[in-house]
């Protein structure tokens, strides 16, 4: 149990791209608006230190998905020997202290970057206190997606929280600290972010739902049925692609690389084919890193485009 091995496995960091890639996004409308020089001259610290934050509150979810779905009995040691708890390689009382420490950590990153963005003002801005808002909401959100005796995840309400934290807090949250200021057309990129986090957390809903339906989880899948869920997961990629382009039809300054956006919406093309195919339910582990990663990809081409622009 003392091995760090159980700790990177709990940590789940295939699943960090996928986070990071709202922190991305959001540097990337930052950019993109046009920052004056001490703008410029902060954003490096102030962009690392959300990408942290968010890290941070990645590894807490996944943490608390780890605690809240073995003491909900959704895993057990005879079905998920991949999970910490269930296959008894993290004692629960080890986990519980891990999150608190946790969330200490993310609430501390996310107070330090707001002292990187905002300095002396940090206290007089009301922007600060909006984002410290978003903050201690996102540790909740974290927290209670399978934590306590109503939590949200067990009752189709994840999907939802994906929109929110991993699509328009994330992504207009970080644009609002790096630039200072928030432009409403960033809306539509936010919801390209939320749908492809949204389409990811359904894939494993989708791989999942006979033992959630068992267990007593009722996420939408359960609710929908697995044909109706692949219904909605076409639904999902399809909203999310008509988003982006709305927002690079909209968007004042230039964006480069519509080939390589192209390019990627035919792989997503071609993960919607694979899924609505898809009658065996595990064989849908690969179609989740296809997603997850291209996603990222996305991000990382819209970051790098301003970045170097």
């Amino acid at each position: 149990m003392n091995s760090v091995i159980p700790w990177i496995r709990a940590a789940r960091l295939q699943t960090l791209p996928l986070a990071a890639s709202c922190v991305l996004i959001g540097g990337a409308l930052s950019l993109a608006s046009g920052l004056d020089s001490d703008a410029m001259d902060r954003f490096p610290w102030v962009f690392g230190g959300a990408l942290l934050t968010v890290v941070l509150l990645q590894v807490l979810s996944n943490f608390a998905n780890d605690y809240g779905d073995f003491q909900q009995g959704t895993d057990t040691r005879a079905d998920r020997q991949d999970r910490a708890l269930a296959s008894g390689a993290i004692a629960p009382q080890a986990m519980k202290h891990a999150l608190i420490g946790v969330a200490v950590l993310a609430f501390v990153a996310g107070l330090a970057t707001l002292f990187l963005s905002f300095g002396q003002r940090l206290m007089e801005e009301w922007r600060a206190a909006l984002l410290i808002a978003m903050g201690i909401a996102s540790i909740a959100a974290a927290l209670k997606y399978t934590l306590g005796s109503n939590p949200f995840g067990y009752q189709g309400l994840g999907d939802l929280f994906v929109l929110i934290f991993f699509g328009f807090v994330g992504v207009m949250g970080v644009g609002l600290l790096t630039s200072h200021a928030m432009d409403w057309t960033w809306a539509w990129a936010s919801l390209f972010s939320g749908c492809m986090s949204m389409a990811v957390l359904n894939l494993n809903n989708l791989r999942d739902h006979v033992d959630d339906e068992r267990s007593g989880k009722k996420t939408l899948v359960v609710r929908m049925g697995f044909r109706r869920g692949k219904v909605y997961h076409l639904a999902l990629l399809t909203i999310g692609w008509l988003a982006l382009a709305l927002h690079f039809s909209m968007a004042s300054s230039p964006w480069h690389g519509t080939f390589w956006y192209a390019l990627i919406a035919l792989v997503h093309a071609r993960h919607a084919m694979e899924v609505w195919r898809c009658q065996e339910p595990k064989g849908l582990n690969p179609e989740l890193k296809r997603i997850a990663l291209s996603t990222f990809v996305v991000a990382l081409f819209m970051f790098m485009d301003q970045m170097w622009s």
